[in-house]
Parts: structure tokens; sequence; C-alpha cells
């Protein structure tokens, strides 16, 4: 038996599915097609000037630019010796925690929810949930003119560069964005009550979670440590040792930890830093699980929990918007001037775009020029995992009329917010 998917929509980029299956239901072959070319962005960089980078790297993605541009610039300063101000750092973290709501807010409410209503037109969908539409649009326009703001436009920023910012952002525009942002919170509090009255599918599988840690707060920047489960490493260690790309089977480097499968985004950053989620997140969270009786450890072993975790995350960087906007307006704003000294070195990051833990690794030359690079993608990492939750699936479905077999496995896909844009980079 055969299950072939040419097309998986409302995706990042183009996908398909295949599987062959027993009559008793045994998986026996399955797997998730990235059907894009490899786009070789590791290949332009190489001789190109360090300052160039940032901007190259953030064609990656329209979606998570910024993960991109950040990734790169902080790598690049590692290898460059340049330490970047508290200024720098701050605004940073405001353009970062934006854009992951801006990413989550488009998947969760127009990618994944009209899914548990089996409506495939975005316009009936819209319609049918006007209020929620208007909340989520309301959410993303807010994201939007924060990336604006600092970045300098919505899409493929352009003010982020190595040492800090081109351009700094005018306190009066952030101090209007603040105004508006209780409005945001209100409407993001309204998202989640609207995700607590999904009727998630009950699926159980043991998964180990990836995502940067430090122990004091709820991290997404930099970091220097790697948690995996219940082990620690630190970024370099678990960058260069401890996992595995396969590059046998362009175009996506497939990674795996120590030979097993892992799973990064919203979810796995719960996993490991649930205790220093925002206050108004944590209560909601812990309302969440109370009502439906779900015990922490069965809360982690639904993937379909993504989703729910992406609606409390976007409630926690909101407020962590608002805490850096006060921060900033508080904070004189300086143009920075950097000396670079050049030698031959290297440089590598780790932090959290919308899906999970994104590495950029550099090596520049005595001119400041890219002699290598590396660039491992959130979704380059959960690929495997993704097939090892669909092998779990798809015994579940058989009896299914085939329609409905497709939009089961589409659903599980669609949970995960697939970036094949990000991964055949």
């Amino acid at each position: 038996m055969k299950i072939i998917i040419p097309h998986i929509h409302k995706i990042e980029g183009d996908a398909g599915f295949w599987a062959r299956l027993t009559r008793k239901g045994e998986v026996k072959d399955l797997e998730f097609q990235t059907l894009l070319g490899l786009r070789q962005i590791e290949g332009i960089l190489i001789g190109r000037r360090y300052f160039e980078v940032p901007i190259i790297v953030s064609r990656i993605c329209g979606i998570c630019p910024v993960p991109h541009i950040l990734a790169a610039c902080t790598a690049l300063e590692k290898a460059l010796n340049i330490k970047v101000s508290e200024q720098t750092i701050l605004l940073r973290k405001l353009l970062l925690a934006a854009n992951i709501i801006y990413s989550h807010t488009l998947h969760l409410f127009f990618l994944s929810l009209p899914d548990f209503f089996d409506i495939e037109s975005d316009l009936e969908f819209l319609k049918k949930f006007k209020k929620e539409s208007k909340a989520a649009l309301g959410i993303r326009k807010f994201s939007e003119e924060i990336l604006e703001i600092v970045g300098g436009r919505t899409v493929h920023p352009i003010t982020p560069i190595i040492g800090g910012f081109a351009k700094l952002p005018e306190k009066e525009n952030l101090r209007k964005a603040l105004e508006k942002i209780s409005k945001a919170i209100e409407n993001a509090i309204f998202l989640i009550d609207t995700f607590k009255k999904i009727n998630y599918p009950d699926f159980k599988k043991k998964t180990l979670f990836v995502s940067i840690f430090n122990g004091r707060d709820y991290p997404f920047y930099l970091e220097k440590i790697v948690k995996i489960g219940k082990e620690k490493f630190t970024v370099g260690d678990f960058y260069s040792t401890k996992i595995e790309e396969d590059l046998k089977n362009p175009p996506v480097k497939r990674v795996k930890f120590k030979g097993k499968a892992y799973m990064l985004g919203a979810i796995a950053r719960l996993k490991n830093n649930e205790e220093f989620l925002k206050e108004s997140a944590k209560e909601k969270l812990e309302e969440f699980r109370k009502e439906n009786k779900i015990p922490i450890k069965e809360f982690f072993k639904n993937t379909y929990f993504n989703l729910f975790s992406q609606a409390i995350e976007v409630l926690h960087f909101l407020e962590i918007s608002k805490d850096l906007i006060e921060e900033i307006i508080k904070t004189p704003l300086k143009e920075e001037k950097i000396e670079i000294k050049f030698k031959p070195s290297s440089g590598l990051s780790a932090l959290e775009a919308p899906r999970g833990t994104l590495f950029h690794y550099y090596e520049i030359d005595k001119d400041g020029r890219i002699s290598n690079c590396n660039i491992i993608t959130p979704t380059a990492q959960f690929l495997h995992n993704l097939e090892e939750d669909l092998k779990v699936l798809l015994p579940k479905i058989l009896k299914l009329k085939k329609k409905d077999q497709i939009r089961k496995i589409r659903s599980l896909i669609r949970v995960y917010d697939p970036c094949i844009s990000c991964a055949i980079h």
C-alpha cells in the first residue's frame, strides 16, 4: 500500500510526502520530500567581504530573515573579536522577538488552525472566524510595525549590521508602538483562548527537545549553552561533535544528535525553559493543562501541542517586547563606530529562530573575506523527528478514507511549520 501526496500546501516552500506500508499497517518506507532545488547560499558567500554576509543570508527566508541576519552578525563579531553595546543587544532582542511573533501568528492562524475545522479555503475560514482573524491580523500588524521601526522595513530588514545598526530607530516611533502593545497582548490572550478550545489529536511519542539555555531566563537571542534532553553542551561542542549532518542526500542537510532525531521550536523552548516564561504566559499554559487534565510529561509527548506552545510564545514575546521598548526608550541612543582588525579566524553563533535553534558558522581570511561557512537551520534539524512522528501516525489512520488520510498527514506536517526555503538554502 502506498500513500503519495505530491504537494503539501500552506507551508513555506514546496514539499511532498511518500510512504509504503504493509497490509497490516507496518511502515516500510516513508519520506517527507523537499521539492525545491539547492540554492547554494553558502557557496555564494565564499570570497565575499564580511559586511556583505548579513544582507545576503537574510534572503534565505522572507518569513524569518531576522534570525539569519542576527546569527550572521553575531558569528562574525566573534570571528572579528567585536563586542557590541547593550544598546545593540536590546534592539536586536526586540527585532528578534517581533519576528517570532510575526512568524508564529502567520503559522498558527492562517496555516495550521484551518486543519482542525477541515477548511481549505482561506476566504471561507476568514468569514467563519471574523473576530479571531481580526485579532491575529492585529498582532501581525503590531509586529510588522516593530520590524519596520527597528529593522528599516518589514521583510529583509536593512539596519542590522556587524557591530550594531546602520540607522537607529526614532524613540517617538517606539513610544507610539508602546501605546499599542496592550491591545496586541489582549488579542494574544484571545487567540490563546481560541487554541484552548481545539480538539487536539491524541498523539504520544517520546522526543528529545533542543534549545539554547542559560538557567536564568527564557533565552532566545544568544547563549553559550545548548540543552538537549537532560544534557547540556557548549554551543561549539554541540555543533562540532554531537550532531551529524547527512550531506549525501541534497538539497537538505538532515541532522541528528548522536544518531537520534530531535525536536526544536516553541514546544522545545517550553520544555527547556518553561519556568522562565512571563507570568501571564505561564498562567495561560497552566490553565490549559489543568482544564484539560494534561500532566506536564504528557504535554511534551504530543507534537500537536507545538501549536499551543506557539500561542503561549506570542503572548510571552509581546510581554518581552513591552519590557524591551520601555528599556530602550530610557536608554540614550547614540551612533556607534567600531574598529576592525583582520586576521584568519572563525566564529559560531546559535540563537532561536521561530522554528528553533539556528546555527551560523564562518571562517574569514586575513582580508576579511569569507573562506568557509556552514548554516544549519531548524527545519534541517527536525525533519527526522517529523518523519518519526509520521510513522506513529500512519497506522492509526489506515482505516480512514484516502481524502481523510491525506488531510491528517498534512495537518501533522503543518504543525511543525517546516520552512523548505531555509532547509534548502
